[in-house]
């Protein structure tokens, strides 16, 4: 059956836009999400089958970046996207390491999240590196050498505590099984804290209480 008329002036604009539908859908977000790894979780979950670095004895690593995440409106959010900007150099994701742990791991987020803001690789490493420099770690953690229970609302706490301005409202902390795995914070484009939508903080963690493993 031919196309109807409507359907080819449809086709014939999206052809004149140079993009399909799900391009253009893509394309657009609203605020970022900028997530913390407990890296103790993500080693027993993942990071130990993986002989992940991160993971050594004596490492040390607690709160790490994994991401800065476009984010929708409504809970929704773009990934994978096409871009005109080149993919970065092993030596700009090594670069990286510092911020994310591994090299690996940045190139990752460049590709899963990075090509959907319309930044190149070196801004939107730039982009993550200010957004968690502008975050106060809380130091309750960095003592934590023993696995502990406590609620979310507890960790959420020692970060409002360590960071005057946050509220609940701005972030939530996120679970696996019976333990901690991540916190993340609600920003705007210019990386100010505000207020998550409601389909993300139904996403958090609904335990009264969670594991959180101690530090290598």
């Amino acid at each position: 059956m031919a196309p109807s008329r409507l359907l080819r002036a449809l086709i014939a604009a999206l052809l004149l836009a140079g993009a399909t539908p799900a391009a253009a859908e893509e394309r657009g977000f609203d605020h970022y999400l900028l997530a913390l790894t407990w890296m103790p979780s993500f080693c027993e979950f993942e990071g130990d089958a993986r002989e992940d670095s991160r993971c050594a004895p004596d490492s040390g690593h607690g709160w790490t970046v994994h991401g800065l995440w476009p984010q929708r409106t409504g809970g929704s959010w773009p990934e994978y996207c096409d871009t005109a900007h080149r993919n970065p150099s092993r030596r700009e994701t090594a670069a990286q390491v510092d911020l994310y742990g591994a090299s690996g791991s940045a190139g990752h987020q460049w590709n899963k999240h990075g090509r959907c803001t319309g930044l190149s690789a070196a801004d939107y490493f730039a982009l993550t590196r200010a957004a968690a420099g502008r975050l106060t770690l809380p130091q309750v953690f960095d003592a934590l050498d023993q696995t502990i229970v406590l609620s979310p609302d507890v960790v959420e706490a020692a970060f409002i505590e360590a960071n005057p301005g946050l509220t609940y409202t701005m972030m939530l902390t996120t679970c696996r099984q019976d333990a901690i795995v991540e916190l993340r914070l609600c920003l705007t484009r210019d990386l100010r804290p505000r207020p998550c939508d409601n389909a993300l903080i139904l996403r958090g963690c609904s335990l009264d209480a969670a594991r959180m493993p101690g530090l290598r």
